[in-house]
């Protein structure tokens, strides 16, 4: 051939030879062939019928009609099948060479969960970001399980962490709806995601997903996966893992849901935050109803298990954790890295103080006073704490209601006491020589620039201290305060343990200086112990879950902070305050001393009272500190108080307060000193002094130093003699 260049021919005889691009009439699939020449239309002329005809024929019979267009589909949809393997095959190749060696893939650490439980060793909170402890495939209910698997993945047990069958169904509903209304992942997939891959809508993300679920499926067994998945899922409204669902919804454990509960939880899966009961518990019913039908449909309930599920009454969750007792649940997560002396980095059980019995009455005693009176009184909070004489919180109610406002008022919010810091007034005085029976005149009184004022401006004349911290006598209070010295009373208070800072001035005396519920609380506790202050705390002990201990809240006896004699004092006057004085609505029958507290304008309403077996402080009031309708702490707090106090002691032996100062103990002790010739009388009491002049005011710190036979008059104060 050479060099010579071979055209293809379009006309004139057909050849053999050439490109071999040369294409007969016969062989076009357009319409009608064009005219071009007698030459060619004869020549068709000239061909045989027959042949045409048998031509025709083979070409419908070979290749047209039905038959053959199903066979050409099935034939092209296998070769498409084999290439789209090979290709995925290849792709899934290319981003498994990009990854890192699967030998160093590991499932991360479940975020560590806080298991608080009270006294009694009941759950009072979970506490850490998944919300919830982690619970084994077999601890919870069998329902739970079996419900995610007929709604999210029907062919879990049977698929390899793909399945191709659900991937189809899912595409093809989703263009049939022209919106996506059903995903193809499986709970491997799902799983895959949570644990290594973010919410990122790519392929890339998919493919390394469907990776992972691979892998998943060769390290760990159906169950294990599923026990993954159902343990860090989100189920809405801040719960993941079926436990802390279970408890955010439902009140309790995983362990006791119904079947009508697990079909709940199932169908949050779809979208946990629109469909939380917590939001809208019609559409989370509903779902739910879609659940247990699918359950029906694969043969994991009967007929008569579908009728109860579907008739049980629809759940109806808080918008949040409900249940003041995580008020306490939130201070000990403050308190932990202090006390295990790390973050928290694993699974731990907190042994708190608190009582959930003494929880509840104490919310109840809250609640009712608000309920009973918010409208009329304009009253919308209220807290209360109750502690022990060991220092142990037993309760602690933050507001009124924790769903809507987690601040806690008993232990963050600083108010003004008012008169409920007397106490300290008058027990200044008592440390700087005076007596329950020291004669003070009531009136009105001004030092200085400042003219206080007694409630509803009424005045009584002489009366003695134990009667003017009875009635809350502001104007003898303010006489104490310049007596004894502010900075003595301020030193007073931080002993017996407020903590907050304080101003020494004269108006401290009326309870100007603000504090916490928890703090004044804690300062009256001395007051029950006899001059002990013990470390006010909420945990016992700290262990992991496996028994190691972390910490172990070491044994003390307190702190003696006052004399005796001086808490004797005390005791005798603030039972007063209960028996006759501005507290008397607080009276329950026990052996009980308290003070009572209204700051100006009303704002803060207070009752401290306590017995030989708990000391509570209660206030009311509003966060913005609008001032209520006239409400004083002889009313609702004491009142609140009474309730709870009631409650708490039903069945527990009466005890007396430390110390006895009875109507003719004063006496008695002019008669001691009287029979002492050694001793002049005025040393301890002057005679016929009827305003009841002291010693200058004490240093801080400084305890009086009296004369005479103390020994003596100690064991009359105190009831030993």
């Amino acid at each position: 051939m050479g060099d010579r260049r071979i055209e293809p021919t379009f006309g004139g005889a057909a050849s053999d030879e050439g490109s071999g691009l040369f294409v007969s009439e016969e062989d076009r699939v357009v319409g009608q062939p064009k005219k071009r020449g007698s030459t060619k239309a004869s020549s068709r002329k000239s061909e045989p019928k027959s042949r045409g005809k048998k031509r025709g024929k083979s070409r419908r019979s070979s290749g047209g009609g039905l038959f053959g267009f199903l066979r050409k589909a099935t034939y092209w949809s296998f070769v498409l099948a084999i290439w789209g393997g090979v290709a995925a095959a290849g792709v899934l190749v290319f981003y498994a060479a990009q990854m890192p060696s699967a030998s160093t893939w590991a499932i991360p650490d479940r975020p560590p969960n806080v298991k608080i439980m009270d006294v009694e060793g009941r759950q009072v909170a979970n506490r850490g970001m998944m919300g919830g402890e982690s619970i084994g495939l077999h601890e919870m209910s069998p329902y739970i399980p079996q419900a995610v698997v007929a709604i999210e993945d029907r062919r879990f047990y049977s698929h390899f962490g793909v399945d191709p069958l659900g991937l189809a169904r899912a595409v093809y509903e989703n263009a049939v709806n022209g919106r996506v209304v059903q995903g193809g992942s499986t709970l491997t997939q799902q799983l895959a995601k949570n644990l290594f891959l973010t919410n990122e809508r790519s392929y890339d993300r998919k493919i390394r997903e469907v990776l992972m679920a691979f892998w998943l499926e060769n390290e760990y067994s159906k169950e294990q996966i599923l026990e993954f998945y159902l343990n860090r899922v989100y189920f809405g409204s801040g719960a993941y893992g079926v436990e802390a669902a279970s408890q955010r919804y439902f009140g309790k454990s995983a362990r006791d849901v119904t079947l009508s509960e697990s079909a709940l939880l199932a169908g949050l899966l779809v979208a946990p935050s629109r469909l939380s009961p917590a939001r809208d518990p019609n559409a989370a019913e509903n779902r739910a109803q879609l659940v247990l039908s699918a359950m029906r449909d694969q043969g994991m309930i009967g007929d008569s298990e579908l009728a109860s599920a579907i008739s049980a009454p629809p759940v109806r969750a808080a918008a949040y954790w409900t249940g003041s007792e995580n008020y306490v649940a939130d201070r000990i997560m403050g308190e932990l890295p202090r006390l295990i002396g790390m973050d928290v980095t694993k699974d731990m059980i907190v042994e708190a103080t608190v009582d959930l019995d003494l929880q509840d009455l104490a919310e109840k005693a809250v609640r009712q006073m608000v309920d009973e009176n918010k409208a009329d009184l304009d009253v919308s909070q209220g807290a209360l704490v109750s502690i022990d004489p060991a220092g142990a919180v037993r309760a602690m109610v933050g507001g009124y209601d924790y769903a809507n406002s987690q601040f806690d008022r008993a232990s963050e919010a600083k108010r003004q006491p008012g008169s409920a810091f007397k106490a300290f007034v008058w027990m200044a005085a008592m440390e700087q020589g005076l007596f329950p029976d020291t004669i003070r005149n009531d009136a009105p009184v001004k030092i200085g620039n400042w003219s206080p004022q007694n409630f509803n401006n009424k005045y009584a004349g002489p009366m003695t201290l134990s009667q003017a911290l009875a009635r809350s006598s502001n104007s003898i209070a303010a006489v104490l305060a310049h007596e004894v010295g502010p900075s003595a009373i301020v030193e007073t208070a931080w002993r017996m343990g407020i903590e907050s800072d304080l101003q020494p001035n004269l108006s401290i005396s009326l309870g100007t200086s603000e504090v916490t519920p928890l703090e004044l609380t804690a300062a009256f506790v001395p007051f029950s112990t006899g001059g002990v202050r013990p470390e006010i705390h909420f945990v016992e002990r700290v262990t992991t879950i496996d028994g190691e201990v972390l910490y172990q809240r070491p044994a003390s006896a307190g702190t003696q902070v006052a004399r005796p004699e001086t808490i004797g004092m005390m005791n005798y006057m603030m039972s007063e305050t209960v028996g006759t004085g501005t507290g008397r609505n607080a009276d329950f029958g026990w052996p009980a001393a308290g003070k009572t507290g209204t700051s100006q304008n009303s704002r803060d309403a207070w009752f401290v009272g306590y017995t030989a077996e708990l000391t509570t402080g209660v206030w009311f009031g509003n966060d913005d500190g609008k001032p209520m309708k006239n409400i004083t702490g002889g009313q609702l707090p004491a009142k609140a108080w009474k309730i709870f106090m009631e409650g708490a002691h039903d069945g527990v032996p009466v005890a007396s307060l430390p110390g006895r100062w009875t109507p003719d103990t004063f006496q008695r002790i002019e008669d001691l000193l009287a029979s002492d010739r050694g001793v002049p009388q005025q040393a301890a009491y002057p005679a016929g002094d009827t305003t009841g002049s002291i010693a200058p005011p004490a240093e801080i710190g400084q305890q009086p130093q009296r004369s005479g036979p103390i020994g003596s008059i100690m064991d009359i104060i105190m009831g030993n003699n």
